[in-house]
């Protein structure tokens, strides 16, 4: 176990590894209003879009909205068609609804945040491309311009593929045992230029458990990921095969979270050595903390 600064990533690597990024934009996803009527306030929190055009969120307070009911937000109404597992999902009419969204909402900051951010380019990573994300790929925001010229002047490739994040990122594990936990799916894809990067790579390390449930997602055997876009629900735990991923860089994640389980079956027993570790040193956690570097257990 060894510590350094996140400047210092091109001392951990090898020429010819190869960085893989999501480049995912968090969408302004956070939305205040009120219910039309009686004028209750109500927070909705747009989580991700189905084929038929409605929208999974949490809603806040949700005991009292049923089906019919009307949100109101600035520029945007909201109708609530189901409510299920603590999801409601609502049909959204404006002029142009991704427009309207991101003038009527807010960046969505974690919830054990407290505060607010001057500049919610904060919580973008300098890779963010595609809107579409609940919550950011934070094992991204410890990268700059200086990190990533000190990796390419090492022969170290970048690439990315780009997983849209959302409820299960951040979920936490409710049932009694992990096998029982169910993923919801999540849009993801791998471009073509970057299947052929990571199909000639010599090593490929993740920056983020979303770009291994990606990679992972799109492999076809001995090492090799086809390009494509589809919805992901791969659960990885322990006992679960890694074809593509031989190094992780990712954030401190929280107990009874489906990123720590990631994280166990990539590092096998490793982690608890890894993770007491950082407490004993006095590293922060979860998504304005400090990140690890780890390679995945062959044994």
């Amino acid at each position: 176990m060894s510590d350094h600064r996140f400047l210092d990533l091109a001392e951990l690597l090898e020429p010819g590894d190869l960085l893989v990024v999501n480049e995912t934009r968090v969408r302004a996803a956070r939305l205040l209003g009120h219910r039309a009527g009686t004028g209750g306030k109500v927070e909705l929190f747009l989580l991700s879009k189905r084929e038929d055009g409605s929208w999974d969120a949490l809603a806040r307070p949700a005991r009292r909205l049923r089906e019919g009911v009307v949100l109101e937000f600035d520029g945007l109404t909201a109708t609530v068609r189901s409510k299920r597992y603590g999801l409601v999902t609502v049909t959204l009419e404006a002029d142009d609804e991704e427009v309207a969204i991101e003038g009527a909402g807010n960046v969505p900051l974690p919830p054990y945040f407290t505060g607010q951010l001057d500049d919610e380019g904060r919580y973008q990573t300098m890779f963010a491309r595609t809107l579409g994300s609940a919550a950011a790929p934070t094992a991204g925001l410890h990268f700059t311009p200086d990190v990533v010229s000190r990796v390419s002047e090492k022969g170290i490739g970048l690439t990315s593929v780009d997983l849209h994040v959302s409820l299960d990122t951040f979920r936490p594990i409710t049932t009694k045992t992990v096998e029982e936990h169910e993923m919801h799916s999540e849009w993801c894809a791998v471009p073509v230029e970057t299947a052929e990067a990571v199909n000639a790579a010599g090593r490929v390390i993740a920056v983020g458990t979303t770009v291994v449930r990606t990679l992972e997602s799109f492999a076809v055997g001995d090492g090799v990921v086809e390009p494509g876009e589809k919805s992901t629900d791969l659960f990885l735990m322990p006992g679960s095969g890694f074809q593509v991923v031989d190094g992780l860089i990712t954030n401190f994640h929280m107990p009874g979270s489906t990123l720590l389980v990631l994280l166990a079956a990539f590092m096998g027993d490793r982690w608890r050595e890894a993770y007491e570790t950082a407490l004993s040193r006095g590293y922060r956690f979860l998504s304005f903390g400090d990140a690890m570097y780890a390679e995945r257990d062959r044994t």
